[in-house]
């Protein structure tokens, strides 16, 4: 069975009340559809840097996404991925502050993770992004996970 790293943005739209942004909006709408239709195909997995984050906020809704999150196997966050996570960082060009990020991209990459599954088109999917990403996987003798959204597979 392939597996799907879900990225903290993940949890958090399919958990959020609707949102009155009409491009949040279908993007909550397009990963409940995922979350329905795609995530018995595939095993789903964390780390322990999106249960930081989506344990973060408003107590109650840390506690629906944290609840969510429960069943999804946690992947280990290795020395090895917090070193990989420096090198997209610095092989990429991205801002200090996107070391969650990176890290995110790290675990899965060390993990062998399929897939990363991910709202975050700035620092994670994004298009001009990602063969740099994946070229620093590669550098560190590991392959990067495909990076996408829910739509990517809803486009089928």
């Amino acid at each position: 069975m392939e597996t799907v790293y879900i990225e903290t943005s993940v949890i958090s739209y399919l958990t959020a009340r609707p949102s009155r942004n009409a491009v949040v909006a279908v993007h909550q709408t397009q990963t409940r559809e995922w979350w329905t239709r795609f995530r018995t195909r595939f095993e789903l997995c964390l780390s322990q840097a999106v249960l930081l984050e989506i344990g973060r906020g408003d107590p109650v809704a840390a506690a629906t996404r944290l609840e969510l999150a429960r069943d999804l196997r946690l992947l280990q966050i290795s020395n090895e991925a917090t070193a990989l996570a420096r090198r997209i960082i610095v092989e990429c060009g991205l801002p200090e502050h996107a070391g969650l990020d990176a890290l995110h991209v790290a675990t899965a990459a060390t993990n062998q993770i399929d897939y990363l599954l991910t709202w975050n088109c700035k620092h994670i999917a994004n298009s001009t992004l990602q063969s740099r990403i994946a070229a620093a996987c590669r550098s560190a003798g590991r392959t990067a996970p495909v990076l996408c959204t829910p739509s990517t597979f809803l486009e089928d």
